[in-house]
């Protein structure tokens, strides 16, 4: 990973960081964060069963500078699913209401290591914007290698978390927004539909990994969320999404990140496509194999969630 020297330094898009890596250290950002080209989000979600409050969290301690991106906030509003893709439209307005310009760099992290932010950083790319990494290790190793924490957020960072929610909220309402000063391009080939993971059980052209933990998988544990029954995507094999990280939550080498792909019976060489229970988890696997050169791996959307929801959908479990 570059670095820079701090004080006076050259813009951050002059610096030579490569999109080809998914992540950045914290030595690295710390040395860059003054940048104005350089935008810090923390995007720290948790599951519903730990009753965490993210943004209370943030408001806390954050990494100086850094705004909160509200992965239930900047969601599709059409759909009952959770933290659902949300319209072009409605991106840009969001991402624009932080003050993200495209020629901004932009750093996401959250208070787990590697976790949530693997998510805003393939929605960032799902839109067009490939100047995003995530902070490896995240918060934790930030504090850990002694770098400071703001311990009250800043007003304007508050409002500005708010204002990207009420933006989608005026989007899918029909309502005039601010200027945009953030313009999406759409990647399709990036976002999976109910109806491409149908054909491709059929076709089989695609090899389908799932994020989830084995007990879920194989169908022995319940889901976290109330009347979903547990199984996986028939074809579909689990690489539950710790496997990518290591003890400190920072994503694995390419070596051993090759390894586990391999241990799995995962090519390389063929198309993958990348399911978890409700596409969080499934960017971690994502960005694990973006270190490996595999940077068109697409997300299916829905997951488990809406999988295991549809009236027609098969549904497999661990052969007893």
């Amino acid at each position: 990973m570059a670095s820079s020297t701090v004080g006076a330094q050259p813009p951050f898009s002059t610096l030579a960081i490569s999109t080809n890596e998914p992540v950045v250290s914290v030595d690295w950002l710390h040395a860059n964060i003054r940048d104005p080209d350089l935008k810090v989000l923390d995007a720290s979600w948790y599951m519903p069963d730990e009753q965490r409050n993210p943004f209370q969290e943030y408001q806390v301690a954050c990494i100086p500078g850094a705004l909160f991106f509200d992965i239930d906030g900047v969601t599709d509003r059409t759909t009952n699913l959770p933290h659902m893709l949300p319209s072009e439209e409605a991106f840009a307005a969001a991402v624009s209401a932080f003050g993200i310009k495209n020629k901004d760099g932009v750093v996401v992290y959250d208070g787990k290591g590697i976790f949530s932010a693997a998510r805003v950083w393939w929605m960032f790319r799902a839109f067009g914007h490939d100047k995003v990494w995530v902070l490896d290790g995240g918060l934790p190793r930030w504090r850990a290698s002694g770098y400071d924490v703001e311990s009250t957020a800043p007003g304007d960072a508050i409002l500005k978390s708010s204002a990207a929610t009420e933006a989608i909220e005026k989007v899918y309402q029909g309502q005039m927004v601010g200027p945009t000063t953030f313009q999406t391009k759409f990647q399709p080939h990036l976002v999976w539909t109910l109806d491409q993971v149908k054909r491709s059980i059929q076709d089989k052209a695609y090899q389908h990994i799932d994020a989830r933990s084995k007990a879920r998988f194989d169908g022995v544990a319940p889901e976290p969320r109330k009347g979903i029954n547990s199984g996986h995507i028939p074809g579909s094999k689990c690489i539950p999404f710790p496997q990518m990280l290591d003890g400190s939550q920072t994503l694995l080498s390419r070596e051993e990140l090759e390894k586990k792909i391999g241990q799995e019976g995962i090519s390389l060489d063929k198309p993958i496509v990348a399911s978890c229970g409700t596409g969080v988890t499934a960017c971690i696997l994502v960005l694990g194999l973006h270190r490996l050169g595999k940077t068109d791996i697409p997300v299916y959307d829905g997951s488990w969630t809406e999988w295991a929801t549809q009236p027609d959908t098969p549904l497999s479990t661990s052969e007893r």
